[in-house]
């Protein structure tokens, strides 16, 4: 089982594909509550340089509510990491799959909630 949801978006800028990204995902009820800049990161704190990479932390509220107030814990596995990175021929979009990161737990209810954060992240990278 692959543990992401990907699609690589040519001729955009990072920044274009976060724009996307961002609005496709407002779409789908989810917004952004975390960024991290791992290319600049990375220069300030090891000196190297590497390819843009970003990770944005996005929260659906009904669907994070729903899954805490069946396994209060759950909150360790939140927000949904979407990452957003150069490749060779364009800017790849990755955003876990709620399913295979809920493996680990055994709540049945829980995993369905997961399927359908699933098919809303799916959306959102398809739209972009």
């Amino acid at each position: 089982m692959s543990y992401t949801i990907n699609r690589t978006i040519t001729g955009a800028s990072v920044d274009e594909v976060d724009a996307r990204t961002r609005a496709a995902l407002a779409a789908k009820g989810f917004g952004v509550l975390t960024e991290i800049d791992v290319q600049a990161t990375m220069k300030k704190k090891l000196d190297v340089e590497m390819p843009a990479y970003r990770i944005l932390g996005a929260c659906n509220p009904g669907m994070a509510h729903k899954a805490i107030g069946m396994e209060p814990r759950v909150g360790a596995m939140l927000p949904c990491n979407v990452i957003l990175r150069a490749v060779d021929g364009g800017i790849e979009v990755s955003a876990i799959d709620p399913v295979a990161s809920m493996q680990a737990i055994d709540n049945a209810k829980l995993k369905l909630v997961a399927a359908e954060v699933r098919e809303l992240l799916g959306e959102a990278v398809k739209a972009i």
